[in-house]
């Protein structure tokens, strides 16, 4: 028995995936689905209202979520907060790539507010929406869960707190230190910490 060739660096293997496209426009919905298809996504369920995508997420797992911003009975944003908040293990941490048509600023803003992993604006490419799934697929951002926001990791670059703050969450210490509340080490202490021992066995 011959092993199976190991996928190429930076492909992704998308066969065994579950995708939930969320999308009130018929037409938009089938031209996601042939994109995921191409990608060699086997499972792709689809939902046009937000009601039917909660039932899905729901009853079923789901390991990815493109939705669009605007549905036929509420906000993409709407259910995407609804997801993050809800106790609907594990897809209350699926990724969520939120589709819009409008690539304004306050669209931007509230896409990443209500706890989406990134944006594309539509209409879109397979190449787009391929390089946005891999980089999501990549991960490394620590899901966050506060009063006003909970989802992914919203920093890119660590660039301190805020002037005047000690921190971005309610759990970190300040950066201030304290006086030594300990005589300091001698010499002697530092290097008997620090020097190899004999370990008998």
């Amino acid at each position: 028995m011959t092993p199976e060739p190991a996928e190429p660096r930076g492909r992704l293997n998308m066969r065994a995936i579950c995708a939930l496209c969320v999308d009130s426009n018929s037409l938009g919905l089938d031209i996601l689905a042939q994109m995921l298809m191409g990608f060699g996504v086997e499972r792709i369920v689809r939902a046009q209202t937000g009601q039917d995508a909660r039932l899905v997420l729901e009853r079923q797992e789901v390991d990815l979520m493109l939705c669009d911003a605007i549905l036929a009975d509420e906000y993409g944003s709407s259910l995407i907060s609804w997801l993050r908040r809800s106790q609907i293990e594990p897809n209350r941490y699926v990724p969520i790539i939120m589709m819009s048509g409008h690539a304004s600023p306050s669209a931007v803003d509230a896409a990443r507010a209500c706890g989406s992993n990134f944006v594309i604006c539509k209409p879109t490419s397979p190449q787009v929406l391929m390089d946005r799934i891999l980089w999501v697929a990549r991960g490394g951002r620590m899901f966050v869960e506060c009063d006003v926001y909970v989802g992914p990791d919203r920093r890119w670059k660590f660039a301190g707190p805020p002037a005047g703050e000690k921190g971005r969450r309610k759990s970190d210490l300040s950066t201030a230190l304290g006086e030594a509340t300990q005589p300091n080490l001698s010499q002697d202490e530092i290097n008997a910490v620090i020097r190899p021992q004999k370990v008998a066995l």
